[in-house]
C-alpha cells in the first residue's frame, strides 16, 4: 500500500480498501476505550486531481479511531464532485475562498478531537502515520506536539532534502526563525494547546505554519518521530511556498513575537538577530526589482534593531 501512495496511484484504486475498512463498524471507528479521537483535517481549493488521494491516505490508516474534516475553500473545479464520493465516511465543510489558514481554522472549530492532525490536500500519509504518532504521545504525556520524517517529491520524482532543512526535535524554537522546520502534514497537536496559543493567523497569506510553530515552539518542545511517515509532494503551479515573499512574512511572524513580550532573554536576542537578517535580505531583494521605497523601510528597520 505504502508504495502504492508513493505512486501517486488514481485515488480510486483504494476503494476497495476502504470499504473493507467500513464493515468493522461504527463503533471501532467512532471511540474505543483508553483511545483519543484524532481530528484530521484537510483544507483544499481547486485541487480535484490530488485531494482524493489525500484523503483515501486517511481512510486507510492502521488507526481508527479519527474523524476526517476537509473545508473546501471556495474551489470552482470538480472538488465539491470528488468530496461528495466521500460523503459516507468524512465531514465536509464549503466555505468562500478565504485562504488557508481560514480553511484550517474552520476545521479545528469543528473538530471533536482531543489532537488535531493535519494534511495538506496535496501531500499523502503512509498508512502507519497516525498510529505510530498516537503511540508515541501515549509513551510521552508531557508531549503536546510531535511530527513525523517525510519523504519528498517534486513532480512525482524523490528528492533529498538540503541539510539546512534536517528537522529537530526538543525546544527548537532559535533554529526555526530560518525557515520553517515543522511540516503541517506530518504534525499532530493536542488541541487544548492550540486553544491556549490560538490558531493560524488568516492575515499571512503565506507563512502561517510557520508563524504558528514559532509561537508553539517558543513555549514547548516540539518532538519528532525519526520515521518519515508522509510523502511530501511539490512542484505543482500553487503552492504557497512558491511565493516571491516568504521573508516578508516571516519578518511579520518575529515581530510578533518580539512584540508579544513572552519570550526568554536568549530567545529575544536570537529573533532580533534573526529579524534584522531578514530585513537586509529582503530589502536587498527589493532593490535588485527596483522597489526602493519598501527597500528603504525594511533596511531602516533592520537598522532601528
Amino acid at each position: 500500500m505504502a508504495g502504492a501512495l508513493i505512486a501517486g496511484l488514481p485515488f480510486r484504486v483504494f476503494f476497495s480498501d476502504r470499504l473493507a475498512r467500513d464493515m468493522i463498524g461504527d463503533v471501532e471507528m467512532s471511540g474505543k476505550p483508553g483511545m483519543p479521537l484524532v481530528t484530521i483535517i484537510i483544507p483544499t481549493f481547486n485541487r480535484a486531481g490530488m485531494v482524493g488521494e489525500a484523503i483515501d491516505s486517511v481512510l486507510t490508516q492502521d488507526f481508527l479511531n479519527f474523524e476526517l474534516i476537509v473545508v473546501d475553500d471556495g474551489s470552482t473545479d470538480g472538488t465539491r464532485e470528488i468530496l461528495n464520493l466521500y460523503r459516507e465516511q468524512i465531514r465536509v465543510c464549503h466555505q468562500p475562498n478565504r485562504g488557508v489558514s481560514a480553511a484550517r481554522n474552520t476545521g479545528i472549530r469543528m473538530a471533536k478531537g482531543q489532537w488535531i492532525a493535519l494534511l495538506d490536500s496535496d501531500d499523502l500519509w503512509l498508512p502507519e502515520k497516525l498510529g505510530v504518532q498516537v503511540n508515541f504521545v501515549q509513551s510521552h504525556p508531557q508531549a503536546l506536539i510531535c511530527q513525523t520524517e517525510e519523504i519528498w517529491q517534486r513532480n512525482g520524482l524523490r528528492v533529498n532534502p538540503k541539510k539546512k532543512h534536517q528537522k529537530l526535535s526538543g525546544m527548537i524554537y532559535e533554529p526555526s526563525l530560518e525557515l520553517c522546520l515543522v511540516s503541517p502534514s506530518a504534525v499532530m497537536i493536542k488541541k487544548e494547546l492550540l486553544d491556549e496559543i490560538g490558531f493560524f493567523d488568516e492575515n499571512l497569506p503565506a507563512c502561517e505554519d510557520y508563524d504558528l510553530w514559532l509561537r508553539i515552539g517558543a513555549r514547548v518542545p516540539i518532538y519528532l518521530i525519526d520515521r518519515p511517515l508522509i510523502v511530501k509532494r511539490g512542484g505543482h503551479a500553487d503552492q504557497l511556498s512558491k511565493s516571491p515573499c516568504l521573508d516578508k512574512y516571516r519578518i511579520q511572524s518575529m515581530q510578533k513575537m518580539i512584540q508579544n513580550g513572552e519570550l526568554t532573554e536568549m530567545q529575544f536576542l536570537a529573533t532580533r538577530k534573526a529579524l534584522k537578517e531578514k530585513c537586509r535580505i529582503y530589502a536587498n531583494g527589493c532593490v535588485k526589482r527596483g522597489r526602493e521605497e519598501e527597500a528603504r523601510v525594511f533596511f531602516n528597520l533592520a537598522g532601528e534593531l
